[in-house]
């Protein structure tokens, strides 16, 4: 059994080892920034590389992570900046907001109880606002690391959208995404077990397949993928308890 301490600093140290993959950042910044309006709360910043790219241009953007060491690091890196707050904040919460939208890039697999994560975070939002969730998806890809990094499950479009049903939210878009990711993450993950690290060549398969893939999911919705998008809507009425 790893005890948090120890999940936290794989954590960090995986935000490190995967800066470099530019690319693939970039395209989910591109796949979740119409979603986010004028004043998105992020939960589970990290090290900020995401909130970096999604905050300029927004009136305000609130970053969060619940782990002290990270939410140092995000507040030494945007103290000076002039729409970017950083604070502590983990899912579930009894917090409520008015923000235009949450977004939860790879975070919501981390939290035990889904359903209360997502009802929480419709409770950030204004009414009508934007729940924006990323998640890796299928079970069968469940790997070592990712039980390593503290992920209680993968996703497919059904399961994640039965959590936002279930937390009240109104599913607006639900799609795969990265499809020659599921495959590479299943025969290097889960079959050779490996971990993901930085270095010549996860910065070579950043450049070519995954901007290759981004291209291509354009006009092809593919079956399945790496990953799940969803947006959801919170309705005018908060969600009850389960």
């Amino acid at each position: 059994m790893i005890n948090q301490e120890t999940v936290s600093e794989l954590q960090s140290e995986v935000l490190e080892d995967l800066r470099g993959a530019r690319h693939y950042r970039r395209w989910l910044v591109r796949l979740v920034s119409p979603y986010l309006g004028d004043s998105p709360i992020e939960v589970g910043s990290g090290i900020g590389d995401y909130a970096a790219e999604l905050a300029p241009g927004r009136a305000a953007y609130t970053a969060t992570e619940p782990d002290p060491d990270r939410l140092a690091v995000l507040a030494d890196r945007f103290a000076d900046d002039p729409v970017v707050r950083a604070r502590q904040l983990g899912l579930p919460t009894d917090q409520t907001g008015e923000h235009s939208a949450v977004v939860m890039l790879n975070v919501l697999e981390h939290i035990e109880d889904d359903v209360a994560a997502l009802r929480s975070a419709a409770g950030l939002v204004r009414p009508g606002g934007a729940v924006v969730v990323y998640v890796p998806a299928f079970n069968g890809a469940m790997s070592r690391f990712d039980r390593l990094i503290g992920h209680h499950r993968r996703y497919t479009r059904r399961t994640l959208e039965a959590a936002m049903t279930a937390a009240g939210l109104r599913v607006e878009r639900l799609r795969y995404v990265n499809s020659v990711g599921l495959v590479s993450w299943f025969l290097l993950m889960r079959c050779a077990r490996m971990t993901p690290r930085d270095g010549l060549a996860l910065r070579a398969y950043d450049a070519t397949v995954i901007r290759s893939v981004a291209w291509a999911e354009r006009f092809v919705r593919p079956p399945f993928g790496q990953s799940v998008l969803a947006v959801g809507r919170a309705t005018a009425e908060p969600a009850g308890p389960a």
